[in-house]
């Protein structure tokens, strides 16, 4: 309780405001750190991007082509999408596009395993997004039946 007051009385919260972003600090608070950030860098070269980075890349620039051309694709547009940046086709799992009901979905996702991890895209209203996640236990990308 005394840290939560004195928290309250310096002005910090422990949640996240909403002017914050997930890009790095640049005030002047955080350039104390900054030598020590440079040093950590340049201590780890550049190593080159992992197989799901690479992919992550190729499905990122496919899936904003595909995005441009439609604000919601199909899943057979999803999988020409994933198999032009370089997915195995047996692996890719895509989400539905309809509802059970016969509506259009609000986003579609594909998914290509690659080592152990899940490349996963996503476009909604024509904007896309790219993640790399663990793969599932069963292997899968995707939980259920639906891929």
């Amino acid at each position: 309780m005394v840290l939560a007051a004195s928290l309250a009385a310096s002005g910090c919260s422990l949640l996240p405001s909403s002017n914050e972003s997930n890009a790095p600090a640049t005030t002047a608070a955080t350039s104390a750190s900054a030598p020590a950030t440079k040093a950590k860098a340049d201590a780890n070269p550049t190593q080159p991007p992992t197989a799901g980075q690479a992919l992550a890349e190729k499905v990122k620039a496919s899936l904003t082509a595909l995005g441009n051309t439609t604000s919601s694709p199909n899943r057979e547009q999803m999988m020409t999408a994933m198999l032009d940046a370089g997915a195995i086709k047996e692996k890719v799992e895509v989400s539905i596009d309809r509802t059970p009901t016969g509506l259009a979905v609000d986003a579609i996702e594909a998914a290509a395993p690659v080592a152990k991890e899940c490349v996963i895209g996503q476009v909604r209203d024509g904007k896309v997004a790219v993640a790399i996640l663990p793969l599932l236990a069963s292997g899968r990308c995707f939980v259920g039946d639906q891929h």
